[in-house]
C-alpha cells in the first residue's frame, strides 16, 4: 500500500452527487474515521458508490487511508478544522502528574481526553493500584455521549454547536443511554448543574466513571478528566464522592496550562 500522505491517482470515474460527498466530509469530521461500509450504510448507497466517494476525497486531500483500509481526515480537512481541533501542546505533560496523584488518592484509574467531533479521544491515563481495576485507553476514540468526560465536554458546548455534532441524532453504537438526542440534552442540563458527568456502564459493561472538564485561564474547555472503576465496588454514591477530588484535579490542571 502506498504512503497515505503521498499523492493519489485521480479516480477514473467522477463523483456526480456532490451532496453525498459533502455528507461524507461532515461524517469524517465528526467521527474521525470511516470505512467503506460505514459510508454505504449512512448514505444508503452501494459499497461501490461509497468507495468512489472516498477515493475522490483522498484525491482532493480531504481523507487519507491507513493500512487497515480505514479513512481518516486528510490535510485539507485538518486545515479547515484549524486550531480548534488541537489540544494545548503541553496538556499531557502538565496533566500527567495530576492524573497520577488522583489515581493514587482515589485508588482508581484516571483518564485524560479531548473532544474530537462527537467522539472522546483518550490521550493519557494512569491505572489504579488495585488488582481489579479499569485499564487505561490511551489512543481510543469512544462516542462522547457514552463517556463521562465526553458528556462533560458536550455540556459545555453552545446548543447550536451541540446540535451540529448530531445532525442525524445519536448514532446506534450500542450505548445503554442516552437513547436519543433529546435525552442527551436533558442529561447535559444536570451535568452543567453539578459540574461533572456520570457514565454508568454506558461505554463498557461493568465500568462506572465520573468526568469533569479542564478549562484554561480564559475558561475555555480544552479537555476532560475521568475516574473509572469497576461497577462492583463503585456505586453511584461512590461516584459522587469521587467527583470532589476529581474537580480539584481538573482545576489544578487548568491552572497549570
Amino acid at each position: 500500500m502506498e504512503n497515505p500522505t503521498s499523492p493519489s491517482p485521480s479516480p477514473s470515474y467522477p463523483v456526480s452527487a456532490a451532496g453525498n460527498a459533502l455528507r461524507v466530509v461532515r461524517l469524517l469530521h465528526e467521527l474521525d474515521e470511516l470505512r467503506v461500509m460505514d459510508v454505504a450504510d449512512r448514505l444508503s448507497v452501494a459499497r461501490s458508490t461509497a468507495h468512489r466517494i472516498l477515493a475522490m476525497l483522498v484525491f482532493e486531500g480531504f481523507a487519507v487511508q491507513d493500512r487497515h483500509k480505514v479513512y481518516r481526515p486528510g490535510p485539507a480537512l485538518r486545515a479547515i478544522r484549524g486550531s480548534h481541533a488541537a489540544p494545548p501542546p503541553d496538556l499531557i505533560t502538565i496533566a500527567h502528574p495530576h492524573l497520577r496523584r488522583l489515581a493514587d488518592a482515589v485508588r482508581e484509574t484516571t483518564h485524560l481526553m479531548v473532544l474530537e467531533g462527537n467522539g472522546a479521544r483518550f490521550l493519557d491515563g494512569v491505572e489504579g493500584p488495585q488488582a481489579l481495576r479499569v485499564s487505561y485507553r490511551t489512543g481510543t476514540l469512544l462516542p462522547a455521549h457514552a463517556t463521562s468526560g465526553g458528556k462533560a465536554m458536550l455540556a459545555a458546548l453552545p446548543a447550536d454547536r451541540l446540535r451540529a455534532l448530531y445532525p442525524n441524532g445519536l448514532p446506534e453504537d450500542g450505548a445503554k443511554s442516552p437513547k436519543d438526542f433529546e435525552s442527551l440534552v436533558n442529561e447535559l442540563v444536570s451535568v452543567r448543574r453539578h459540574g461533572y458527568a456520570l457514565n454508568l456502564q454506558e461505554s463498557e459493561r461493568g465500568v462506572h466513571a465520573v468526568g469533569a472538564c479542564v478549562r484554561d485561564h480564559a475558561g475555555t474547555v480544552v479537555a476532560a478528566v475521568a475516574v473509572a472503576a469497576p461497577s462492583v465496588r463503585c456505586t453511584r454514591a461512590r461516584l459522587t464522592e469521587l467527583s470532589q477530588p476529581l474537580l480539584a484535579a481538573v482545576r489544578d490542571i487548568g491552572q497549570g496550562l
